[in-house]
Formats: structure tokens, C-alpha cells, sequence
């Protein structure tokens, strides 16, 4: 476990080192070593004043409601006992999304987290599987994955920004250019094109890599990477045959894997049979189940200024 979690952290400090060098570099082109110190420390200063959220808030734009213990006492409770186990400072609060996806996710830091889950992954899986997605959430929750993949974000936000700006002044001296008044180094265009493409492969390489580690953290909560496993192959036959109806009907064509955002399903599925070999079996509680919850109308997520909301 301990090999397994240093691989990984390895491996973001490395990602997140190569989108660092990707935005000094620019930088640099832009400005010289002045240039690259500026754009490094704009990156700092931005993280360092980026407005903090209060989870709840952000939930609410997901039509999100609060999840209390007199609603759903045995989630909650498997909640409690996760987080004790992670050690996190308090629980994550619980939300509910009204939709019929099959979905969770994460918002906040350990001090003030929420985790939401959808009415579609309550109905859609066992208690055993649900608990085994709240522990891959808590675990990203431990290991400050929302402030990790902020900061790649972030440093993607101001590769692109850069590129657009160097790529500006390109076209703003291109009549000079063309009077012989001046000279481009069109190596440095074609790099100030390429480099938001190759940020978004580092991003999307760095998400991968918090992944598998979040994977491998939630059977270290359960102990049973059996839940998991069972889990992700619900969570790929169903989601795979909704967003094949939306999006490529009557095929399956998947994502080159440099432009996922999360691993395949099968590769997480062969590196938790594989954690499993090296655990002593453990006895599975027996978590009280999830009686209905939410509206019997649920409701799609549907394209807004932004992105998708529900």
C-alpha cells in the first residue's frame, strides 16, 4: 500500500512539475527570465487569492439539499465512520443531486468538505457499492485532491492565457514582418501553440494519477476492494449506455486514453484485484440500506452559461 501510494504521489509532484516548467517556459518566450519568474509567481498569487467557496453554496447550483440523519441514519453513519477512519478533522457534510445519473462527487478541503451523490447512484446501487463510492470520495478528500487538480487547473488557465497573448503579439507585428522590419522565431510560435495542449494532457495525466491513488485509499477505508470493483462495473454499464444514447448512439467508441479524465474502468479493476491479493480478507459490515430518497421526478442535467447543471 505504502509503494502504492508513493508511486502515485511521485507521479503527480511530477506532473504538477511538468505544467510548472510548461508555464515558465512560456513565460520565458514571452518575457525572458523575467518573464518566467512573473508567470510562476502570477500563478501563486492567484492561488494564493482565488475565492474559497463554501461547499454548500456550490452545491446549491447543483440543485443539491442537505442529507440529514434523520433521512438516511445508515448513510450518514458510514459517512462518520469513514471520515474517523481517514482521520479527517469532521465529517464531509452529505448532499443529495436530484438526478437520475449515477454519479458522486467532492467539493471543499478536509476542514469543510461536502460529498454529493445523486438519487440515480442511491437507487441504482447496494448499500455495499454506495459506501465503497463514498470512501473513494473521502479519500480524495484526505489527500487535498480538490486543491491539487485547482492548482493544475489553474496553471493550465494561465498556459492558455499566455499562448493567447504571445500568439496576439504574433499577429500584431505581422505587418512589420511582412515589411522585413522585423523578424519572428517561428519555433516559438509553433511552441506557443502547442503548449495549452500539451497543460491539458498533464491536467488530464494528473487526474488519472488521483484516481487510481483515491481507489486504492478507499479499500484502505472498507477494506473491501470486492465493493469497489463491483461498483465501478455497475457505474460503467450504466452511465457507458446513457452517454452512448446521448452521444454516440448505436456504438461504442472510447476516448484515446491521453484525453480521459479517469482511468479505464478495467485498468482500476486489475490494480484492485491486485491490491486485494496482498490484503487479509475482512469481513464486510452490514450497512443498514438507503430507503428513497428525494423527488420521484428527477431531473437531467441540461447545457447553461458555464458548463452542465442540473
Amino acid at each position: 500500500m505504502l509503494s502504492h501510494r508513493a508511486r502515485n504521489t511521485l507521479q503527480a509532484l511530477a506532473l504538477l512539475a511538468g505544467m510548472a516548467a510548461l508555464l515558465g517556459l512560456l513565460g520565458g518566450l514571452l518575457g525572458g527570465t523575467v518573464g518566467a519568474v512573473w508567470a510562476l509567481g502570477l500563478a501563486g498569487v492567484l492561488l494564493a487569492l482565488s475565492p474559497r467557496i463554501a461547499p454548500a453554496l456550490l452545491l446549491r447550483l447543483y440543485g443539491g439539499q442537505p442529507i440529514h440523519a434523520d433521512q438516511a441514519p445508515g448513510l450518514v453513519r458510514a459517512v462518520q465512520v469513514l471520515a474517523a477512519r481517514a482521520g479527517l478533522p469532521q465529517p464531509p457534510a452529505l448532499f443529495l443531486v436530484p438526478s437520475p445519473l449515477l454519479n458522486a462527487f467532492t467539493v471543499g478541503t478536509p476542514k469543510g468538505a461536502a460529498v454529493a451523490v445523486t438519487a440515480g447512484l442511491l437507487r441504482g446501487l447496494p448499500m455495499r457499492e454506495v459506501v465503497a463510492v463514498l470512501a473513494h470520495e473521502i479519500a480524495h478528500i484526505r489527500n487535498h485532491d480538490m486543491l491539487v487538480m485547482g492548482l493544475a487547473d489553474l496553471m493550465s488557465r494561465l498556459t492558455s492565457l499566455l499562448s493567447n497573448v504571445g500568439v496576439l503579439l504574433v499577429l500584431l507585428n505581422l505587418p512589420l514582418v511582412l515589411l522585413g522590419q522585423a523578424v519572428v522565431n517561428w519555433d516559438a510560435v509553433a511552441l506557443l501553440l502547442l503548449m495549452p495542449a500539451l497543460g491539458m494532457l498533464l491536467q488530464l495525466a494528473l487526474s488519472r494519477t488521483r484516481e487510481y491513488d483515491a481507489d486504492a485509499g478507499a479499500v484502505a477505508l472498507t477494506g473491501d476492494p470486492e465493493g469497489l470493483m463491483r461498483a465501478l462495473e455497475h457505474l460503467e454499464q450504466r452511465q457507458g449506455r446513457w452517454l452512448e444514447q446521448l452521444l454516440l448512439p448505436g456504438r461504442r467508441l472510447p476516448d484515446p486514453s491521453l484525453l480521459r479524465t479517469h482511468p479505464p474502468t478495467p485498468a482500476r479493476i486489475e490494480r484492485l484485484k491486485a491490491l486485494a491479493q496482498t490484503l487479509q480478507p475482512a469481513a464486510v459490515p452490514d450497512w443498514e440500506p438507503v430507503r428513497q430518497l428525494g423527488p420521484a421526478v428527477l431531473r437531467r442535467p441540461r447545457w447553461r452559461p458555464g458548463g452542465v447543471w442540473y
